[in-house]
């Protein structure tokens, strides 16, 4: 019988989980989301909607006796209430594994424990502790506040001793932790999934350029040596079998001058560095995520086409309103926009994909395609 599926999270990664949900109604028979935003993205694609906080436990436990299943496109939802429900209702993936990977000190203890290489890393517990411990790392050092930051926010590089006081400062209330500095020369992410039946797929390993802390490209395969793809790859299924539950997961890694690999964070979720798969893979990692958690054989991770994703981020000279975005139609050119009608800067509204349809496999030529699709859209006041 078809399932009803409750989404935590209506934004853009919702609504493709929505979209997916659509061309499988022979297993999905309704989407319902929770998201405090009334008509978000999710919502606009015809699901019903629960308008509240992602944590509200009322609210979670109205939406576990609405569905048959529960999922998340957001890693803020309340893990401790997901876990009680489980005799209830399935949740995947596991909020056991949800709430290791909320807590970023936690995450890379797991991940250290279970022998995946990371960066080094240590707690932080006052001022005087972080002015301490900082001497055996040296400078430059990341200060990150454990809990509830994502695209860089929340993270802090101190470069000098004079930074120390001013850092501690912006995250003061919150638990924090250092990092060792990664001298990287690349950023990659593998795009990773694991059914209710123990089956473990990987996509290429592709590269991730940031801007600003927030991802501008992915680029499909990355551009490294196949050893170290092969490196990557074999670190995220390692990853895969040690953490619980099902789903798609999103696994951040530096490539470092060595060419070793090191987790930088994991997503229990679908993944912005996977957005290109819904036009260059057999599989998008939507329909993967579905398929993981609805314990149905996985599907084909082949990449099709080489691709580019190019994020579509609001201007940081425009906040508000905008007319409909258009771009002409060009062979092998997709514009995704995400249904938000308000702009605000690096306010993630959209995303291109272009695909290398003609396979010459030339990345520089589809880069260059990408960045002047891009350049082609222009933000205007909605009147």
């Amino acid at each position: 019988m078809p399932k009803i599926l409750g989404i935590i999270g209506g934004g853009q990664l919702g609504m493709m989980l929505a979209e997916a949900a659509k061309s499988m109604p022979e297993h999905i028979s309704k989407v319902i989301v929770l998201d405090p935003t009334k008509n978000c993205p999710a919502a606009m694609t015809g699901t019903d909607q629960i308008v509240a906080d992602f944590k509200d436990k009322n609210a979670i436990v109205e939406l576990s006796l609405q569905s048959d299943i529960i999922t998340y496109e957001i890693e803020s939802g309340n893990s401790e209430v997901l876990e009680s429900l489980k005799p209830l209702v399935s949740v995947n993936p596991s909020p056991a594994t949800l709430k290791v990977i909320q807590d970023k000190f936690a995450q890379k203890t797991f991940l250290r424990d279970n022998g995946i290489p990371v960066p080094e890393f240590l707690q932080i517990e006052s001022l005087s502790d972080l002015k301490k411990k900082i001497l055996s790392f040296g400078y430059p050092v990341l200060l990150k506040a454990r809990r509830d930051a994502y695209d860089g926010r929340g993270n802090f590089k101190i470069e000098s001793e004079d930074q120390v006081e001013s850092a501690y400062n912006l995250f003061e209330g919150r638990q924090m932790m250092i990092e060792k500095w990664v001298d990287f020369k690349m950023e990659v992410s593998v795009i990773a999934a694991r059914s209710t039946r123990g089956e473990i797929v990987t996509y290429p390993v592709v590269e991730n350029i940031h801007r600003e802390n927030i991802l501008e490209t992915t680029i499909a395969p990355a551009r490294t040596t196949q050893q170290v793809a092969e490196l990557a790859e074999n670190i995220a299924r390692k990853t895969m079998e040690v953490l619980h539950g099902a789903g798609v997961f999103g696994i951040e890694m530096f490539v470092t001058r060595d060419n070793n690999v090191l987790i930088n964070e994991i997503a229990p979720r679908v993944h912005n560095s996977g957005h290109h798969t819904l036009q260059s893979s057999d599989t998008s990692q939507f329909e993967q995520h579905l398929r993981a958690i609805l314990g149905l054989p996985l599907g084909s991770t082949k990449l099709r086409h080489y691709a580019v994703m190019r994020n579509i981020l609001g201007p940081k000279d425009f906040v508000g309103r905008y007319k409909p975005i258009v771009l002409k139609d060009k062979k092998g050119v997709y514009l995704k926009m995400y249904n938000k009608d308000e702009a605000r800067p690096q306010r993630k509204l959209g995303h291109i994909n272009v695909i290398d349809v003609d396979d010459t496999k030339n990345i520089d030529v589809l880069i260059d395609r990408t960045e002047k699709a891009r350049n082609s859209i222009k933000f205007e006041p909605l009147e």
